[in-house]
């Protein structure tokens, strides 16, 4: 078993409460919490959408795969050392360790892990 689990896909927007609004009234997608006015996750069935503006979007304007790992350093490094590269980091953030990183195509990607409390 892998130790990448795929869990988000991150959408741009320069209007959060529209897309919202688009995503749970169009679509029906229940909102999993919001983070002031930059930043909502929504119920997408085994994956989360998450809505992001340029505020806390890792690469704004691109769809962006979110990807839960237990080692961020690790996946970051890895990437790197089979022809992707590194954007950002890792580096901690308020609740999780990221690294936001290209694939060797150039996909945009973020691994994420949870900060221990």
């Amino acid at each position: 078993m892998s130790d990448y689990d795929v869990r988000m896909v991150i959408l741009s927007t320069d209007d959060l409460d529209e897309s919202i609004r688009f995503y749970t009234e169009t679509l029906g997608m229940a909102l999993k919490f919001r983070d002031g006015a930059h930043y909502a996750a929504l119920d997408g069935g085994s994956i989360t959408l998450a809505l992001a503006t340029a505020v806390d979007h890792p690469m704004p304007g691109k769809v962006v795969v979110g990807i839960k790992t237990g080692d961020v350093d690790a996946a970051a490094q890895a990437v790197e050392a089979n022809g992707g590269a590194i954007v950002k980091g890792p580096y901690n953030d308020a609740h999780e360790r990221r690294a936001v990183v290209y694939d060797h195509k150039g996909n945009p990607l973020v691994f994420y892990s949870p900060l221990a409390r």
